[in-house]
């Protein structure tokens, strides 16, 4: 995507392999920062402390990870262990792994000597495939909205709420739910955006309304719990959201209130879609409300929040009264009965295991 009319991707290698480069997320959208990642351990803090985040780019960037880890030695205990490191990073997003097995699938075969090289093509190949893919769920998604604009008076625009940011700052580029949107502001559809808030990290206000300003998307940042009032007055046509992991059965985890949209999705007559590469999806998992591992990140992102003050100084402020505990469950599942598709590189296909393993049976 574009930065001041500057292409940019979120994350790139350095020439001489020896470094990668990632745009910190934590200071967005105030200021646009690069972060120079020289080794694999700083790959990991980055993905833990959310400097990178959202399911597609944490895989990506866990496979340079892996690679700048072997530019240090490359036998097999180092393999390994370097490997169960980066997936520990974050237990949600099924990405990481999938990642990572693709990479030791490609390394493991391989004498010590070849795996460096092999590691960096490794890694190379996985950010393309995840730009390709995202492209290709813009494609897919594009005729929701064109269904959508068809119903509607002239010049109307399609109204789309979505939750977290599934942009490009989540993918290497293009983004999964805000691809759909980018390509249909090319085919020239009237757009709107709603994007949620999404507390406690606040990724809708600081990240999904940075790109989409930054693309000319006209959207509008609301509260989270506003979503269900705006469905009520028929002021969503659909809901697009990305999805860190998904089972067999096509229940859908993602950022900590999406569950609720869905709800209200379903209660208001609201099509509720999820943007799913293949790589999001875990055919060994079946009950997402039981079997998906849900991260619970520091209390500290409730207690406090950061932004900018009229001067031009970014503070953090504390919220809560002192002593009060907070809890801060960072993602839940909507069930697949609440999702009215899943929109994916290969098409839009059903929530349910049939659907998703023919899907993946036609793809190998």
């Amino acid at each position: 995507m574009k930065v001041d009319g500057r292409p940019m991707r979120t994350l790139w290698p350095a020439p001489q392999r020896d470094a990668v480069f990632v745009i910190d997320q934590r200071v967005l959208p105030h200021k646009l920062r690069i972060e120079r990642l020289a080794d694999g351990d700083a790959v990991h803090r980055a993905i833990a402390e959310m400097w990178v985040r959202g399911a597609p780019l944490i895989g990506a960037c866990a496979a340079y990870g892996l690679a700048l880890h072997l530019n240090a030695g490359a036998d097999d205990a180092q393999l390994e262990r370097h490997a169960a490191a980066l997936r520990g990073a974050r237990p949600t997003a099924v990405n990481l792994a999938w990642a990572l097995e693709r990479m030791l699938s490609v390394l493991r075969p391989l004498p010590a000597a070849a795996r460096r090289d092999a590691a960096w093509a490794a890694a190379d190949a996985i950010a393309e495939l995840d730009v390709q893919a995202n492209a290709a769920i813009g494609r897919h998604g594009l005729p929701l909205l064109q269904a959508v604009a068809a119903r509607k008076p002239r010049g109307q625009p399609v109204n789309v709420l979505t939750h977290c940011n599934a942009g490009w700052l989540a993918t290497v580029d293009w983004g999964t739910a805000t691809a759909p949107i980018y390509q249909a502001q090319a085919a020239g559809l009237p757009l709107h955006v709603w994007v949620d808030e999404t507390r406690p990290r606040n990724q809708g206000a600081s990240l999904t309304a940075w790109e989409l300003g930054h693309a000319g998307v006209p959207h509008t940042v609301i509260a989270d719990n506003a979503g269900g009032h705006l469905m009520q007055h028929g002021q969503v046509d659909l809901v697009i959201v990305g999805c860190d992991r998904v089972t067999r059965r096509g229940d859908v985890c993602n950022k900590i209130g999406t569950y609720l949209k869905a709800l209200a999705a379903h209660d208001n007559g609201v099509p509720f879609y999820a943007a799913m590469p293949t790589s999001t999806l875990d055919l060994a998992l079946l009950d997402g409300v039981a079997e998906i591992p849900i991260e619970a990140r520091s209390a500290r992102e409730v207690t406090h929040l950061s932004g900018r003050t009229a001067d031009g100084c970014v503070l953090e402020i504390q919220l809560t009264p002192d002593g009060s505990a907070a809890a801060n469950p960072a993602f839940d599942v909507t069930p697949a009965r609440l999702v009215s598709g899943l929109i994916t590189e290969h098409g839009v296909v059903a929530a349910d295991e049939a659907a998703l393993v023919a899907l993946i049976a036609q793809t190998r």
